[in-house]
């Protein structure tokens, strides 16, 4: 029996913003503000919000579900597998994977 859940980060809302900042990781402006996405068969543009060494976060208008893999084509990296890690209000987070 399939679930109505989708896994699109909608299931737990988040209603409060960080009251601080609990990244380890420093964001870094890429060389271009822009890369190129591979979802679900299609290439879209989308615009880099920041990128760090283990991931990045981009504006995106569709809603890829939590764990779904994507190809993102960042200039300064070339092509890398990402996962999505969460996704919210137009904006998705991706982690890099780890190399095979």
């Amino acid at each position: 029996m399939a679930s109505s859940y989708l896994l699109d980060g909608s299931m737990i809302p988040r209603t409060e913003q960080r009251s601080i900042d609990e990244r380890t990781e420093v964001r870094y402006p890429s060389l271009s503000s822009t890369a190129v996405l591979e979802f679900r068969g299609r290439k879209h543009v989308v615009r880099l919000v920041n990128v760090s060494g283990s991931g990045a976060m981009v504006l995106f208008p569709h809603v890829p579900n939590i764990g779904e893999r994507l190809l993102l084509q960042i200039l300064d990296r070339g092509a890398v597998w990402a996962q999505v890690r969460w996704v919210r209000d137009g904006r998705i987070g991706v982690s890099f994977a780890a190399a095979e």
